[in-house]
């Protein structure tokens, strides 16, 4: 009994088999014979459409015919000389419906990159249907193509008017604004484009710029942060990283993201340059000088010129040698209050070595420090103020004008003004005649000369 059940079920396997491999085979058969038909379809349709084009070249149904093929198929080569034909004798051909052979036309051209071409079809297509969603959108495209980011996105407005769920339209109205530099208009459309497609860094890119662009940067630099790796947009990302915490004065977070910028490969040299020069400026400004000096002889080695890399280098090739300038310019208030009193003390000792200086009163602002002295030599006694700018840029008049009021207030004999930068001739000219010695960068350098710093 047992054997017989076994045989039963064997023979129902066997039978069960042979019915799917029957079902596949008949499957495989219907989908052939679908592809033969559709193959013999069209080879009927291009036969019949060549017959007419052969005794007509302006044959209506035969141009139709083949161009609707081609132009479905996406042969965009082929399907363009039709539509040319078309629209050039649709005028007097009812039958041909122009509207959509000059649409076609703009759209074939398009697609094979003749984006002037493509441009003049699709505006003729335009005048003939404003309203139409598919013109308004490839015109659109062509300009976006063309660059003219402006007028494609007024475009893309009225496509997305008629029709809100056009394939590609977020991703396209998006970039046009953020090309355009209309960021905050390009935002809500770059979230679409990414809810549709997540993993695309190009629009995440453009989303986290167009932010930062917005004031928004506390969400911009999360999205930087995470694009720094990425191999097409982490030198870029790396850079707005970078540019964002070297202004917010976060130079330790700005070195970092330069930095790994730099280990990227394949940058855009305009990128790298400047990654180059902005890491430098974060050296030069926590007084790494020797670090930074180097990166901007570097870049000045690739592309000459470039910015104020001439002045920065002849500044700082200085600075790098002059260990008290150093001080002058970037240490902190007590360093800077310390070399002060040792360039008073020096100053009249240039000219007479028995000058003794006796510190009397000290102020410091954000603006400049000022020494309250009693200067006394073997030949005179006067009381001294000094004023010190740590700016490099230029004293003016006013600020002279400043300094001799406080001296006359202050009841002292005469006045002495320190900068590391210059006098405007204004300036210059007002110390004439009053008690008023001004040193600019030059003399003070030679000042430093003599005094030590511990």
């Amino acid at each position: 009994m047992d054997s017989i059940i076994s045989i039963l079920i064997a023979v129902i396997a066997i039978v069960g088999v042979i019915i799917l491999l029957m079902q596949l085979s008949s499957r495989k058969s219907t989908s052939v014979s679908k592809d033969t038909y559709r193959q013999k379809g069209r080879q009927a349709i291009i036969r019949e459409a060549m017959r007419k084009l052969n005794q007509d070249a302006h044959n209506s149904g035969g141009l139709k015919a083949l161009s609707s093929l081609y132009f479905e198929e996406h042969l965009w080569d082929k399907a363009l000389p039709l539509l040319e034909t078309m629209v050039q004798i649709a005028p007097a051909h009812p039958d041909i419906d122009e509207r959509q052979a000059r649409l076609r036309k703009g759209i074939c051209q398009l697609k094979l990159e003749r984006i002037e071409e493509a441009i003049q079809s699709l505006k003729d297509a335009y005048r003939l249907q404003k309203e139409n969603p598919e013109v308004n959108f490839y015109l659109g495209q062509a300009l976006y193509e063309n660059r003219d980011y402006e007028n494609a996105s007024l475009y893309f407005k009225r496509a997305l008017a008629f029709k809100r769920d056009f394939p590609g339209l977020n991703k396209l109205l998006g970039l046009s604004y953020y090309y355009g530099h209309h960021y905050r208009d390009a935002l809500p459309f770059l979230k679409r484009a990414l809810d549709e497609s997540p993993e695309n860094k190009e629009y995440l890119y453009a989303m986290a710029d167009a932010m930062l662009q917005s004031n928004m940067g506390d969400k911009a630099i999360r999205i930087f942060l995470h694009l720094r790796a990425d191999p097409e947009y982490g030198a870029r990302a790396c850079l707005a990283a970078g540019n964002f915490h070297f202004n917010s004065n976060q130079l330790e977070k700005a070195e970092q993201d330069f930095e790994i910028g730099l280990r990227h490969k394949n940058i855009q040299p305009e990128i790298q340059n400047e990654m180059i020069y902005r890491l430098a400026n974060c050296y030069l400004k926590q007084n790494n000088i020797s670090k930074g000096l180097g990166l901007l002889r570097e870049l000045n080695s690739v592309a000459p010129g470039y910015k104020d890399i001439g002045t920065l280098i002849s500044r700082y090739s200085e600075l790098n040698q002059n260990k008290n300038l150093q001080v002058y310019l970037f240490s902190g208030s007590s360093d800077f209050v310390a070399l002060c009193r040792q360039l008073a003390n020096v100053y009249f000792k240039i000219t007479d070595r028995s000058a003794s200086v006796k510190m009397l009163d000290i102020s410091v602002s954000s603006e400049y420090t000022e020494l309250l002295t009693d200067v006394e030599t073997s030949k005179w006694e006067s009381s001294v103020l000094f004023r010190f700018y740590r700016t490099t840029s230029v004293v003016g008049e006013l600020f002279i004008r400043d300094f001799h009021g406080k001296i006359q207030d202050s009841k002292v004999d005469k006045g002495v003004c320190i900068t590391a930068g210059t006098y405007s001739d204004e300036a210059r000219l007002y110390t004439e005649g009053r008690p008023i010695d001004i040193i600019d960068k030059t003399k003070l350098v030679q000042l430093l000369k003599k005094v030590t710093v511990s």
